[in-house]
């Protein structure tokens, strides 16, 4: 018996990881640039993220093994964590003890589709969930800003 294989494109699988992580947050967006383009840039995470994300301040990859990845992220504030992270085309998935950070990207024609997914990994979240929701929001918002503006198409005004 052959039976149906349903495939998830890494946008879709990363809604799932959303649903199955609570106290997440998860922001999706069109960026009008071909995901080629996008995936080359944000692939070089190093370089892009810290721009990208408000609190990241630097990363700095310490091992790498195919796609996956050790590597130790400093935040403005000062503090640093260790992370686990699986990089491939379209797929950034990031872990450390207390957070995980995730981006996901698939072609959408001429632009990409592209979903920012982060959140705290602390026992007793789901409780928090409805406190958390609001700050959530707006941070998704101000993340998706960023990713916006650096891929925002180029201004041929010549103005």
């Amino acid at each position: 018996m052959n039976w149906p294989i349903g495939e998830l494109d890494d946008l879709l699988r990363l809604r799932v990881l959303h649903a199955s992580l609570p106290g997440t947050l998860l922001a999706e967006t069109v960026l009008p640039r071909r995901f080629e383009e996008v995936w080359s840039a944000l692939s070089d995470v190093e370089k892009e993220f810290p721009g990208l994300v408000p609190d990241v301040a630097s990363i700095r990859v310490l091992t790498r093994d195919g796609e996956r990845m050790r590597a130790v992220v400093r935040g403005r504030s000062g503090l640093r964590a260790p992370f686990d992270m699986i990089l491939r085309p379209g797929w950034c998935l990031m872990q450390s003890r207390w957070l995980v950070f995730g981006m996901a990207a698939v072609p959408e024609g001429d632009q990409t589709r592209f979903g920012y997914l982060a959140g705290l990994r602390l026992p007793g979240k789901r409780i928090l969930r409805p406190v958390l929701a609001p700050a959530q929001r707006m941070l998704g918002r101000a993340v998706l800003r960023r990713f916006e503006a650096r891929f925002a198409p180029p201004d041929t005004s010549g103005g």
